[in-house]
């Protein structure tokens, strides 16, 4: 895939209920593993129930909107991205 279509962009995701959908999250985003540039997260957060990752990507808008809609129809799952313009 030619780097002229690929974009950087960042995606923030909010697990409400890490027991029930930290593992899904986890698979999908091992799916998407080659587009992932960078990763951070924040596991225990308010009594160990809320987790945050943000991750770093570097992919076509298609790639960006297919790993953004499968991990946001989990259930207590929400995500957000932003997209550089060039």
């Amino acid at each position: 895939m030619s780097d002229q279509n690929r974009r950087y962009a960042f995606a923030g995701i909010i697990i409400e209920n890490r027991e029930e959908s930290a593992a899904p999250v986890q698979k999908i985003l091992s799916e998407y593993s080659s587009i992932i540039s960078g990763r951070m997260g924040l596991p225990h957060l308010d009594g160990g129930g809320l987790s945050i990752i943000t991750v770093i990507l570097h992919a076509t808008t298609d790639e960006i909107g297919a790993l953004s809609g499968k991990i946001g129809r989990l259930p207590g799952v929400s995500i957000k991205t932003g997209i550089a313009k060039s």
